[in-house]
């Protein structure tokens, strides 16, 4: 139950890191949410913001991340 506990409170470390790693990258990489593939639609009062391309590009640098991660702390 210890080890359970423990893997929580690192999971939940993590989210918390990577929520403050995007409030700063709003910050300080503004084309981060205007990229070629994002898509938004306007209508009166409804607006409607799809970030497929920085979607894709998160996805694809927290893929690589996390295989550089796996392979430095794998035993």
């Amino acid at each position: 139950m210890i080890a359970f506990g423990r893997l929580l409170l690192i999971i939940g470390l993590a989210i918390a890191f990577i929520g403050l790693l995007l409030l700063l990258a709003t910050r300080y990489i503004p084309w981060l949410g205007n990229l070629p593939g994002d898509f938004r639609f306007d209508n009166g009062n409804t607006k409607i913001y799809i970030p497929l391309a920085t979607m894709i590009l998160v996805s694809i640098l927290a893929t690589v991340l996390l295989n550089i991660f796996i392979h430095i702390f794998h035993r």
